[in-house]
């Protein structure tokens, strides 16, 4: 039986490094937490890569609390599962927050990968329908990301949604001089093209330790964060439902590559068509096209072929099972907390 390979980044990882780096240098990455259904997605993520013949492997970011069944599953599908450890605002601020979004703060654990040169994430509710590996030879030294929509419910607190302004249409309604400087450009955080280093690490957590979160948590402490060094990448790298009946214009449903369910009822595992704008047609499309994937058994790992061939990530697989194994399958330890 292959060893549980659920790890971070271990006190002598110079080999593994070494020796990952050796096989390849990018990666996608995402993040699981809990014992709920979102594996599912990262599965279908994973196929969904398998099917667009990305040359890259799919990392797995998750918490404690991911039942060894889910894990199982991920390496089945040829994900590269790493462990690491929560991290938390400063306790007395998380209120601020929405609940369910505070957890996603430990997504900052992923700038600790520093055996990759450059990774792209994608949440466990994307999946992508076209090969997009040409992000990683991006220029370095940015952030790229998608714009968000300030037109659902969601943003219902914020200045831009009160006046009907989003900067996906910015001449339809015009920030107004009395409010001030416009609001700098603000992405989604469910995809984004990154560069992992310590050093940004590091000063992401301190800058958390001093940071009051805020409504979307940690969406908008990297935008505060990657101000100065974010570049908008068109929609069609993740396309946020909402843009369909919000802005139809700016969508050619065509060439999206990306899709991200993250609309009430849109998650497709659990998609009843019931919610608001769930009946559209386009919807049932994208639910359906999902689906589609994750039911394929031929982009199951084991019975991949295309993929294997010029992609390392059937050889990292085992090399990292083996770095890691030490009779119970696991070798972890916990970074400090941003607390």
């Amino acid at each position: 039986m292959a060893p549980d390979i659920t790890t971070t980044l271990a006190n002598n990882a110079n080999t593994t490094l070494v020796k990952q780096a050796s096989i390849s240098s990018r990666a996608y990455v995402t993040f699981l937490a809990g014992d709920g259904d979102y594996w599912k997605g990262v599965v279908g993520l994973a196929k969904g890569l398998r099917k667009a013949e990305s040359k890259y492997p799919l990392v797995v970011a998750m918490l404690p609390d991911v039942p060894e069944e889910h894990r199982k599953i991920l390496v089945s599908q040829g994900c590269i599962v790493r462990e690491i450890e929560p991290v938390h605002p400063p306790e007395n601020q998380t209120q601020f927050a929405l609940a369910y979004y505070v957890i996603n703060y430990s997504k900052l654990r992923i700038w600790e990968f520093v055996e990759f040169s450059k990774m792209i994430y994608l949440d466990g509710d994307i999946e992508v329908f076209d090969n997009i590996d040409h992000l990683f030879d991006m220029p370095g030294g940015h952030f790229y990301a998608v714009m968000d929509c300030f037109c659902e419910k969601t943003w219902s607190n914020s200045p831009q949604y009160k006046i009907g302004y989003c900067q996906q249409c910015p001449d339809k309604v015009r920030w107004p001089d009395e409010m001030g400087p416009k609001p700098p450009l603000y992405f989604n955080a469910g995809m984004f093209v990154y560069e992992p280093k310590l050093s940004t690490y590091h000063d992401l957590l301190e800058t958390l330790k001093v940071t009051t979160p805020t409504l979307f948590a940690e969406q908008d402490f990297l935008n505060m964060f990657f101000r100065d060094v974010y570049k908008p990448i068109p929609s069609d790298y993740n396309l946020v439902l909402a843009m369909l009946w919000r802005h139809p214009d700016n969508i050619s449903l065509d060439k999206v590559k990306a899709v991200h369910y993250c609309a009430a009822g849109s998650k497709p595992w659990r998609y009843t068509g019931k919610e608001e704008n769930m009946d559209r047609e386009e919807i049932k499309m994208l639910v359906q096209k999902w689906w589609d994937v994750y039911n394929d058994e031929l982009l199951d790992y084991k019975n991949s072929t295309t993929v294997a061939a010029s992609s390392g990530s059937d050889q990292l697989q085992p090399i990292l099972e083996a770095l890691f194994e030490d009779g119970g399958g696991r070798r972890c330890f916990t970074a400090p907390s941003a607390a």
